[in-house]
């Protein structure tokens, strides 16, 4: 059973924004919003009172000309939530590059963003298991636009929904295009970034903050995103560089490959990729410090981890069928 673009569970938490200062070419609206959501502090998260009744309203709000004109890379674009947020943009009248390794899918996404009234739209095709490509996607975006507003990396690499068989190869190029593809993009665009004091948006996972059965090498890559952008983020407010960086921790999403990967074995209902995707957009755009969604089952899975965490192994474990999950042979050479 492969595994794509799934996230296994349908719980998350929201946590208060923790936003950095609003860029410049964010706009007034903008700028009130991110100022509203960090309370008046880049490094504190928000303390309550008139000031989160003020964050909530703002960042509930979706202004159609937040991110009009500006320069949006979205990587995983061909399918999936990656396609929605390309064509949220397109709405929006952005500026869009996107990427996969499909082209006849991207030539008909870009197609499409066009319609929907994009300022601009393209595409480069290719595998992120060579960072030579992700750094090429990026060289794209500044020879065309001469600069970034905004890198949303959504891409991830095949894998199974299965136990692991010891496919070290696997978890290896697993890591290759789930991670170090996001380090080697963002290493290439912090420049670009941190002249329009831009944002970087990271689409992970709730397999990135608690682990699960059947996802070893998928949740390892997520993890990985978790520590490297946390500890960057302190980086960048440490150099005053105005630059966000926001994690995504999603849960079970309805994309086609999530779906047709664990459908069989999960039992929660998935949520809607096309708000999903609307979501990756506003809190990137709103600079919060995590987004979680599905945000109306967020709070008992992070909770339960830090307070009762074998009751969370049990849940976890007794909402899969797991009598639907077939093993997979080990590869060969392995000596199982």
């Amino acid at each position: 059973m492969q595994l794509t673009a799934v996230n296994i569970y349908s719980f998350s938490l929201s946590t208060p924004a923790n936003c950095r200062a609003a860029p410049r070419w964010a706009g007034a609206w903008l700028g009130a919003a991110a100022a509203a959501a960090s309370c008046g502090s880049t490094e504190e998260p928000c303390t309550g009172g008139v000031w989160c009744r003020l964050c909530t309203a703002l960042s509930s709000a979706s202004p159609p000309e937040m991110l009009r004109g500006k320069r949006v890379i979205v990587t995983g674009a061909s399918s999936g939530i990656g396609e929605q947020m390309a064509y949220h943009l397109a709405r929006m009248g952005a500026h869009v590059l996107l990427t996969a390794r499909t082209e006849a899918k991207l030539q008909k996404v870009v197609d499409k963003c066009l319609d929907l009234g994009a300022a601009s739209a393209r595409y480069v095709s290719g595998s992120m298991e060579s960072t030579a490509f992700a750094e090429e996607v990026v060289k794209e975006a500044e020879n065309t636009w001469g600069g970034l507003d905004m890198l949303i990396l959504n891409h991830i690499g095949h894998s199974f929904f299965d136990f692991f068989n010891g496919d070290v190869d696997h978890v290896r190029k697993l890591m290759e295009t789930n991670f170090l593809s996001y380090v080697a993009m963002t290493v290439s665009a912090l420049p670009m970034l941190k002249e329009s004091e831009g944002s970087i948006v990271v689409v992970s996972s709730v397999s990135g903050k608690v682990a699960s059965p059947f996802t070893a090498p998928y949740s390892a890559t997520k993890f990985a995103l978790e520590g490297f952008f946390s500890s960057l983020r302190h980086e960048l407010i440490i150099e005053n560089v105005n630059v966000s960086v926001t994690l995504c921790i999603l849960g079970y999403i309805n994309t086609e490959s999530a779906v047709r990967a664990v459908s069989h074995v999960i039992k929660e209902a998935p949520a809607p990729k096309e708000e999903c995707a609307l979501e990756i957009i506003r809190s990137g755009a709103l600079r919060q410090r995590e987004l979680h969604y599905p945000a109306s089952t967020v709070t008992p899975i992070l909770l339960l981890r830090d307070f009762a965490p074998e009751f969370l192994d049990g849940l976890i474990r007794s909402n899969m069928r797991v009598e639907n999950i077939k093993r997979a042979p080990p590869p060969q050479g392995s000596g199982h």
